[in-house]
């Protein structure tokens, strides 16, 4: 009885036993089967990711050349860019130029080349010129309100303005003489080689010489010496007149030591704004200066 129950024990502990070992090697196919799986998918991943990564490597390899190709191109439009902007610019100053040289020739053809001529025994003014367009001066800055003072009608602003400052600093200065043609010079010099002879060169101008013809010119004087204006340097007008005048275009045409005339204090010219600011600048004497140098001023004239 006792030897059938031990049988049955080791018959029942064989049986636990063999499904023991069963089960672990049901869980062992199982535990394999799935990493053969897992190492399947994942040498197919493997393959997939490198196939990916090629196509990956490839369209990158294929915009970088996009790229490279659009970077030249880039390149070569802002180079043709810069050629051109450069031409365009080139010809836009050519341009500027022609009409600049364009708008001094015209302004040259419309100034009276003879105003910075040196007429005083120099150049010559035939008796037919006279100036473009007269003014008459206004009669309360005249030596003589009877009388018609004319002048170059586009320097009047220029005097006016002047002889309006000079009365603002209590200076009275009065025109005696303008505009005078080539028959009134005739015979103002007629008349004074008949008085003072050959004397009167060294003061009264040939017809033909005189800066008056140009309608450009004044003589000065003061309301306390009239007609006596040969004493004109003696005034505070003539010293106002020397330290201002070159400021609205006029200068002293025969100043002393001069190699034309005698000494005219009373005299002077209108040669504009420019040109008077220089010789006064510089100390110089319009009639010591070269022709052409003198000539380069003309487009200024009016400045």
């Amino acid at each position: 009885m006792k030897s059938n129950k031990l049988h049955i024990f080791f018959f029942i502990l064989i049986i636990i036993s063999l499904g023991i070992i069963g089960c672990f090697g049901c869980q062992n196919y199982l535990l394999k089967k799935n990493k053969l799986s897992l190492e399947g998918e994942l040498s197919q991943t493997k393959a997939d990711f490198a196939s990916t990564k090629k196509d990956l490597e490839a369209l990158i390899e294929s915009i970088q050349q996009e790229l490279a190709k659009t970077k030249t191109e880039r390149d070569d439009f802002e180079l043709k860019y810069s050629e051109e902007k450069n031409r365009m610019d080139s010809f836009s100053s050519q341009i500027e130029g022609i009409q600049g040289t364009v708008g001094i020739l015209e302004r040259l053809s419309q100034t009276d080349e003879e105003l910075l001529k040196k007429y005083s025994k120099v150049y010559f003014l035939n008796d037919n010129y006279i100036p473009r367009a007269f003014i008459k001066i206004t009669p309360e800055y005249t030596f003589d309100p009877q009388k018609d003072y004319l002048i170059y009608d586009k320097i009047w602003h220029f005097l006016q303005e002047m002889l309006i400052a000079a009365e603002n600093a209590n200076i009275h200065i009065r025109i005696i003489s303008a505009y005078r043609s080539f028959g009134i010079q005739t015979e103002l010099k007629s008349s004074y080689t008949m008085i003072y002879g050959s004397g009167a060169n060294k003061f009264s101008a040939d017809q033909g010489y005189s800066e008056h013809q140009l309608g450009t010119t004044l003589d000065f004087t003061t309301l306390e010496i009239g007609a006596s204006y040969l004493i004109f340097d003696k005034t505070t007008a003539y010293k106002w007149l020397l330290e201002n005048a070159y400021k609205y275009g006029f200068i002293l045409s025969y100043p002393e030591g001069n190699q034309y005339y005698q000494f005219e204090p009373w005299h002077w010219r209108f040669v504009g704004r420019t040109f008077a600011e220089k010789l006064h600048q510089e100390g110089k004497n319009f009639y010591d200066l070269d022709q052409r140098e003198i000539d380069q001023y003309l487009i200024s004239f009016f400045d």
